[in-house]
C-alpha cells in the first residue's frame, strides 16, 4: 500500500496521476499547507524537506519502517519502476523520458512557479523579476511545444515526463502568456485532460480542497 501525502498544488499531482493510471493501491493523506501542516513533526519524519508530496511504501521495509520517500520526481520514478508502467525499459526509450522528466524537475516546475509567485502572490511588485520569470516561461514552453511537434505525447507513449509537466502547463490561466500560441501544447492538454483517469485525480484534488474548507 502507498500512502500518498497530497495537497492539490501541480507537484501533488504529479503522483497522484500516477497512482491512478496504474492502478495502484494507496490511501490519500492530506497535509494542508495553507494550514501549514507540512511544518509538522510527524511530517518531517516522512518529507525532511517539509514539503509535498510525499509516499510511504508499507511492502517495503527500511530500518524496520515502511519506506519513505519524498521529491516529485524521485515517486514518479519510483512508482513507474514498482508498477512496471509508463517508464519504457527500452535503454534509448527509457534516457528520453528521463530526460523529460528532469526537464520538468529542474526546469519547468521551479520557473513556473517563480512566474507564479512574482506575477500573482509577491507582496511588492518587481518589474524585472515579473519579466524574467514570464520570459524563461514562455521559452519553456516554446521548447516544449517544438518537442510535440511531431508526437502526441513527450517521449513516445504517454508516460511519467507527461504526468510531470501536465500538471504545471494546465495552470497557464495563471500565467502571463497565451496557450493558443502554442497549438502543439494546446493539442497535448486537450488530449491529457480527457484521460478518466486525470478527470479523477483532478476531481479528488477538488474534494479534498473542499473539505478542507468546510
Amino acid at each position: 500500500m502507498i500512502n500518498l501525502y497530497f495537497w492539490n498544488t501541480p507537484n501533488g499531482y504529479k503522483p497522484l496521476l500516477l497512482l491512478e493510471e496504474a492502478h495502484i493501491d494507496y490511501q490519500l493523506h492530506p497535509v494542508n499547507i495553507g494550514a501549514e501542516q507540512q511544518f509538522r513533526s510527524e511530517f518531517l519524519k516522512i518529507s525532511p524537506n517539509n514539503k509535498i508530496p510525499a509516499i510511504t511504501d508499507t511492502e517495503i521495509s527500511v530500518d524496520g519502517r515502511p519506506l519513505r520517500l519524498f521529491e516529485s520526481g524521485a515517486i514518479l520514478l519510483y512508482l513507474a519502476e514498482k508498477s512496471g508502467q509508463f517508464l519504457n525499459t527500452d535503454a534509448s526509450q527509457r534516457a528520453e523520458t528521463l530526460q523529460w522528466l528532469f526537464w520538468q524537475v529542474g526546469g519547468v516546475g521551479p520557473i513556473f512557479g517563480q512566474s507564479f509567485h512574482f506575477s500573482l502572490s509577491a507582496s511588492q511588485h518587481i518589474d524585472y523579476a515579473v519579466d524574467r520569470f514570464v520570459n524563461e516561461t514562455s521559452r519553456l514552453l516554446s521548447v516544449l511545444d517544438w518537442r510535440l511537434n511531431d508526437r502526441e505525447f513527450v517521449a513516445g507513449n504517454y508516460s511519467i515526463a507527461d504526468m510531470a509537466l501536465y500538471p504545471w502547463v494546465v495552470e497557464h490561466p495563471s500565467l502571463s502568456i497565451k496557450i493558443n500560441d502554442y497549438a502543439n501544447v494546446s493539442r497535448w492538454l486537450d488530449l491529457i485532460s480527457q484521460r478518466p483517469t486525470v478527470k479523477r485525480a483532478y476531481q479528488i484534488g477538488q474534494q479534498v480542497r473542499a473539505a478542507a474548507a468546510a
